[in-house]
């Protein structure tokens, strides 16, 4: 695979792949990689909704390559869709490699969060 640009949605979450991220067999966890997106994602529907969110569902997530130790990696999302009380996120994780710089999107998904008020209870997002 020939390495790509990123995409041009807002960068949201940069983080470097360690030892401690990865499973016995030294292969980054697949749960670290979404809990990354998880907050990328997260972090754009509370910007949104002005308010605490919480994830609902993860949509059409896609392992496209493996996530190696040193490896940078960036999250980008975009908005896809606001309802009543939710929003979709979609959100790519890439990947820049340290030994030669290429940058490869390595996994997608599409995030559902919904708004919740102090009660943990759904709330109506305001339209801007």
């Amino acid at each position: 695979m020939t390495a790509s640009p990123p995409p041009i949605d807002q960068l949201t979450l940069r983080t470097i792949a360690m030892p401690r991220d990865t499973n016995p067999s030294g292969d980054i966890f697949g749960g670290w990689l979404v809990s990354m997106m998880d907050m990328a994602g997260g972090t754009v529907a509370i910007h949104q909704s002005k308010g605490r969110v919480v994830l609902a569902g993860i949509h059409k997530m896609s392992f496209l390559l493996p996530v190696f130790v040193g490896d940078e990696v960036s999250c980008y999302a975009r908005i896809v869709k606001i309802g009543t009380t939710s929003i979709q996120v979609n959100v790519e994780a890439w990947v820049r490699r340290p030994t030669n710089g290429n940058t490869h999107k390595v996994t997608e998904g599409v995030f559902t969060f919904v708004a919740i008020d102090e009660n943990r209870k759904p709330r109506s997002i305001a339209r801007d």
